[in-house]
């Protein structure tokens, strides 16, 4: 099970982002939905590693939260409310979240020895993505919406070389290729 507890960066000097967050990632297909459980922070269960990856990435490139992953076993049944839930999953998103916010790219994963080289991976992924440029974004977003790079260039206006100049020094292979290590080692680590 992956528990992720995620805390803004800076909440002291900046206004209050957990509740649109939490409008924003309402429909993500979690186990328990993001909560907010003390004041700056949200917490969600899945047991969806592609996910888990999909939303740390999403929240590193903002700079604006803490993302810690807790890896193992959660209490079960569920409760109906995240906050609720207990386990060493929970405990280990805790720990993680902590060091994630002195850790380059702003992601932890803690919970069993194996966490360590899925915490290196998405360090990196985070680091990437933290540092794309707009037009980097802009072009990444496309791809990921499954267009070509043909079609991407239409939507964006510019030549198809200059999408595939964007996607190259956005590190787009890079990206696709550690997101699938990210997940793996999510898996192997959960285990």
């Amino acid at each position: 099970m992956f528990v992720m507890t995620v805390d803004q960066r800076g909440s002291r000097r900046d206004v209050d982002r957990v509740a649109p967050l939490l409008e924003e990632l309402a429909a993500a297909d979690l186990l328990r939905p993001f909560e907010r459980t003390a004041g700056d922070e949200v917490q969600a269960v899945t047991d969806n590693a592609a996910l888990v990856v999909d939303l740390a990435l999403e929240l590193a490139a903002r700079g604006q939260w803490s993302v810690g992953i807790g890896t193992g076993p959660v209490e079960t049944p569920l409760p109906a409310s995240t906050r609720a839930g207990r386990g060493p999953a929970f405990e280990a998103a805790r720990v993680a979240v902590e060091r994630a916010k002195n850790l380059p790219g702003s992601v932890a994963v803690a919970g069993s020895a194996a966490t360590q080289d899925a915490e290196a991976a998405l360090m990196l992924l985070a680091l990437l993505v933290s540092r794309r440029s707009e037009a980097g974004r802009s072009a990444v977003t496309a791809m990921r919406d499954g267009l070509t790079q043909a079609e991407a260039a239409e939507r964006l206006g510019i030549s198809k070389q200059a999408v595939s100049q964007r996607l190259s020094v956005a590190g787009w292979q890079a990206e696709v290729a550690g997101r699938r290590l990210a997940e793996r080692l999510l898996e192997d680590a959960n285990r």
